[in-house]
């Protein structure tokens, strides 16, 4: 189904800004303007203008992932997490970048996670100096009695 064409060329006109002036024609009065309304446009919008942010400083990223990648490799990453987290504080207050938090984790787990580590590796250095300072007390008769009986 479709319409008739509608009388007069009202497609072309533009919508009014303001009711009253739509009723009575004429255009509207702004008080201490003293210009024409502009109509609302439709469509495109001016452009916002957004400062743009600072950037992250890519040694705070670098430290907190060293950081925390030394749950894996033993603790050295850690080591070299802590040392990027306190350069990249350093070049965070030179430049004013972005980043300082993500510094600042990446020198705490990395300090922390290299303390665990170490602690952990001299157990573990220990428990083997004990294991080697134990005699030896195993019976090998109780072996070669299995031997025979499972031949």
């Amino acid at each position: 189904m479709t319409y008739p064409q509608q009388p007069g060329n009202w497609q072309d006109q533009p919508w009014p800004a303001d009711p009253a002036q739509q009723a009575s024609g004429a255009p509207a009065q702004y008080a201490g303007y003293g210009m024409e309304p502009a109509y609302p446009t439709y469509g495109y919008q001016t452009p916002m203008v957004v400062a743009a942010a600072p950037r992250t400083n890519p040694l705070a990223i670098a430290s907190l992932v060293c950081s925390l990648t030394g749950f894996v490799m033993c603790g050295v990453p850690s080591l070299v997490g802590a040392i990027l987290g306190h350069v990249a504080r350093k070049q965070i207050r030179e430049r004013g970048e972005d980043g300082a938090g993500m510094a600042l984790a990446g020198i705490i787990t990395g300090w922390i996670i290299f303390g665990l580590m170490l602690l952990l590796g001299i157990f573990y250095v220990g428990v083997i100096v004990y294991a080697f300072d134990q005699d030896s007390q195993y019976d090998y008769n109780l072996l070669r009695a299995l031997v025979t009986l499972a031949a």
